[in-house]
């Protein structure tokens, strides 16, 4: 093991244990403590990173994954996706020392931000970090300036029309503009290495990114006629995090190999990367929130109150976190997060109709209506699953907790897979390519066949 991670950064679960059995033992000690200052916190399955994990070298064997920082920067997450080699994709100044100070090497990390400022530029060209992101003019000459020893991956615009997130428009340059940047790339003496793309997050349209690859291909043509040795494709995101998704993680992977084989066939010399973020921590985060205010609402309804003998009436319960934190995801992705009840309700319990809401006195502060629950209390703990995915970090800027703790879990299975994969260090040339059975989920049996494990040593 490379040592990022160690049995002291997480709880040790024995099987048979569950989250749901760790999440109840911190709820009763959180609401026993006398200070009561504990509104919420996280459990974070590492072990359900490191099925992911594997799941993605199965399914994408070609792929170098890099870890979306800004996606959940947690200590946790951070050291197990550098055990398992993964690379890291930074926005700025902050992310990138927060992996060096794990001690993930400059030569792993992508400053993938395509607008930068000139401070940040320099800091990464002072602490190595060479690999950079571009799509304008404006931003290959503030890199020319700052760091002209950078290698550059020019980010071209996607058709992500369908996504639940659009990023073109922001960012990406035009097919049209391509050969103009990179021919002004020439003239500055920068190199550029490769292309970029990423559809948005929530992508249904499978075409995309098999167009996507396609307009990859044109781009890197015109590169080595301009003399650029083009040796890097980073195929982005937007991978879903979650089973129930609209499109499979397995109808995506089978496309993007298809693709691959086409524009960019094996042996061709081209490093293929991604940036993944949702898809390695959104099932990994378990969120408990208590309940810190109710409101009994009296419902007006004419001619109720004759039928059934009492008034209707809703009621309203206040969360230690909202929108404003981290239940973001209700004003950014329009869900609306169903709570688990920790205390299990019996049959005969009436249900009442029901709303959750932000500590923030603001009419936007809503994480969930129309829901129907029995009676709570102030104090009374709700759960949400699949809360990894730009929660964490997120604390309400008016009211709520500023960081949420993060209690770190991993099953023994797990960890024996983790500790047990083959790094390039302790491979012999003989069994390159062997495939090693691997079993790491929590209640999971079943063993993935898949590739050795491999350290992005280097990505220039």
């Amino acid at each position: 093991m490379a040592g990022y991670l160690s049995e002291t950064d997480f709880v040790m679960v024995e099987e048979g244990f569950s989250t749901g059995d760790l999440l109840e033992e911190l709820t009763l000690g959180a609401s026993q403590a006398t200070a009561g200052d504990v509104a919420a916190f996280f459990v974070a399955d590492l072990g359900a990173v490191v099925r992911k994990h594997f799941c993605l070298l199965k399914c994408l064997p070609r792929i170098r994954p890099f870890y979306t920082v800004k996606c959940n920067s947690s200590p946790g997450v951070l050291k197990v996706l550098a055990e398992l080699g993964l690379g890291f994709s930074c926005a700025n100044k902050a992310e990138m020392e927060l992996v060096q100070r794990i001690g993930v090497p400059a030569s792993k990390i992508v400053y993938a931000n395509p607008c930068k400022q000139i401070a940040q530029i320099k800091y990464a060209a002072k602490h190595g970090v060479r690999l950079l992101s571009f799509d304008n003019e404006v931003e290959l000459a503030k890199v020319v300036k700052s760091h002209p020893s950078a290698k550059m991956v020019l980010c071209i615009a996607t058709d992500d029309s369908h996504s639940l997130s659009h990023l073109s428009f922001k960012f990406g340059a035009s097919l049209k503009s391509c050969r103009h940047l990179l021919e002004n790339a020439k003239r500055s003496h920068v190199e550029v290495v490769g292309v970029s793309f990423h559809v948005g997050s929530g992508c249904p349209d499978l075409h995309a990114y098999t167009q996507s690859i396609a307009d990859a291909r044109l781009v890197f043509e015109m590169g080595a006629e301009l003399g650029h040795r083009m040796h890097i494709l980073d195929v982005g995101g937007g991978f879903p995090g979650l089973e129930g998704a609209k499109v499979r993680f397995e109808e995506i992977a089978t496309v993007i190999n298809s693709a691959l084989d086409l524009y960019f066939p094996e042996g061709c010399g081209v490093d293929i990367l991604a940036r993944l973020g949702r898809y390695y921590v959104t099932s990994a985060f378990t969120l408990a929130v208590s309940i810190i205010a109710k409101k009994e609402v009296l419902l007006d309804q004419p001619g109720r109150e004759e039928e059934t003998g009492s008034t209707p009436k809703t009621i309203v319960y206040h969360l230690g976190e909202g929108v404003y934190g981290i239940f973001n995801s209700v004003l950014f992705d329009n869900t609306c997060p169903t709570p688990i009840l920790q205390k299990k309700s019996s049959m005969e319990q009436p249900l009442y109709s029901s709303s959750l809401w932000g500590p923030v006195a603001d009419g936007s502060d809503c994480v969930a209506e129309g829901l129907w629950l029995p009676q709570l209390h102030v104090g009374d703990w709700l759960v949400f699953e699949n809360m990894g995915a730009y929660t964490v970090g997120m604390g309400s800027l008016f009211g709520g907790t500023q960081t949420c703790r993060v209690t770190y879990a991993m099953s023994r299975v797990a960890w024996e897979a983790l500790r047990g994969q083959l790094l390039p260090a302790e491979q012999d040339e003989d069994t390159e390519g062997m495939c090693k059975p691997l079993s790491c989920g929590w209640e999971i049996t079943d063993t993935l066949c898949v590739g050795p494990v491999f350290t992005p040593a280097s990505i220039m």
